[in-house]
């Protein structure tokens, strides 16, 4: 059965939108209220040049919360559990952000651009409303907007060589979630190690809209020596790498869950003085201990994806949730990813997926896959 998604104003474009559509998507996705490319075609070949050579991404659509002024660190801090004493201008910091109860409700990239001024790299919910809200009841001095920034992904093995051509080789000596601010033949962005796979890769942070088209050209013509092409974030190299996917894996409308579930405990900083949002239940969390872990799913025969989380049964009672499901190439086997009740061990037997054709077996793995 085939469906469409209406192309209209209510949703947001990218910069990128057209290069794409002139390079050949064929499925979007919406994604903080924006068009995201889902893939180009052929899915599997995507999966494969990921893997083993170089894409391209238009991930305009994760969106930045820029914080600015003389509270903007202090706002940045009391939005996270992880402390961020030491972060030094011009790295980037995995950041859990909870509600008042203690669950997840983003897990973005913060980035330190001056003392004074932040962005959240976030992912798909309306974090931005959540952020000036928390700065207004506190009274701090600071702005909270959305800057004119747009991601261009460039990810995969070969996604070095691709970045030094364009940059030269200093870009080399860049550390994983560090960045530096630049310019492409006078197009601004600011260039950062970082990326939604665990193959590598660099994200470029366009701060000027209007040059998008021009970018993603450029970008092309650098890499067709590697034989780039157009992509899209990876939901089987991701499932396959343990990768933590905020909206997919929890959300706090449909699938609630905590720091301390999610394996994100370590960035549960209680000793550092600080506040932030969610301390106190954070802190009942972490004594009571997490009542899921997260976990790999071998998944019994090749069912079609449900598209959606299911529940995961166990003698006829609630065991968890299976909240994606892929096949995989390299594993040659479906898979998910999912949290199941913290005392079921890894050898746990009888544990079933609510699939729409009806319960299918599955058997918990380690992540990241092997």
């Amino acid at each position: 059965m085939t469906f469409e998604i209406a192309i209209g104003s209510n949703i947001r474009k990218s910069p990128y939108f057209a290069a794409t559509l002139r390079a050949g998507v064929r499925s979007f996705s919406v994604y903080n209220h924006m068009y995201i490319p889902a893939h180009f075609g052929d899915p599997d070949a995507e999966y494969r040049r990921l893997m083993g050579g170089v894409a391209m991404w238009d991930v305009a659509a994760q969106r930045q919360v820029e914080l600015v002024g003389p509270d903007a660190a202090r706002l940045a801090q009391i939005l996270t559990p992880r402390n961020l004493a030491g972060t030094k201008v011009g790295q980037g910091r995995y950041v859990p952000i909870c509600d008042h109860d203690g669950f997840l409700i983003n897990d973005p990239v913060l980035l330190k651009l001056a003392e004074n001024r932040f962005w959240l790299s976030v992912a798909d919910s309306d974090l931005h409303l959540w952020a000036l809200a928390i700065a207004r009841e506190r009274g701090f001095d600071v702005r909270v907007l959305e800057p004119d920034v747009s991601p261009l992904a460039v990810q995969g093995p070969r996604a070095e060589a691709v970045i030094a051509a364009l940059f030269g080789d200093w870009v080399r000596d860049l550390r994983y979630f560090w960045f530096r601010e630049t310019a492409l033949d006078g197009i601004p962005l600011v260039l950062a190690r970082s990326g939604w796979s665990k193959q590598g890769g660099f994200e470029l942070y366009l701060t000027d809209s209007s040059r998008g088209e021009e970018l993603w050209n450029r970008v092309a013509a650098a890499g067709a020596p590697f034989d780039i092409g157009p992509g899209a974030p990876n939901d089987v190299e991701r499932v396959e790498s343990g990768l933590v996917s905020y909206g997919s894996d929890m959300r706090r409308q449909v699938t609630p869950a905590d720091p301390f579930e999610m394996g994100l405990g370590g960035l549960v900083d209680f000793a550092g003085g600080h506040d932030f949002v969610g301390r106190d239940a954070l802190t009942r969390l972490a004594v009571r201990g997490p009542a899921r872990r997260r976990v790999g799913l071998w998944v019994d025969g090749a069912p079609a994806a449900p598209g959606n989380p299911v529940r995961i049964d166990l003698d006829g009672a609630e065991a968890g949730v299976m909240s994606e499901m892929v096949f995989s190439q390299r594993l040659a086997r479906t898979i998910g990813i999912g949290l199941i009740r913290a005392d079921l061990r890894d050898d746990t037997s009888g544990l079933t997926a609510a699939l729409p054709d009806g319960p299918v077996p599955v058997y918990p793995a380690p992540l990241p896959f092997r």
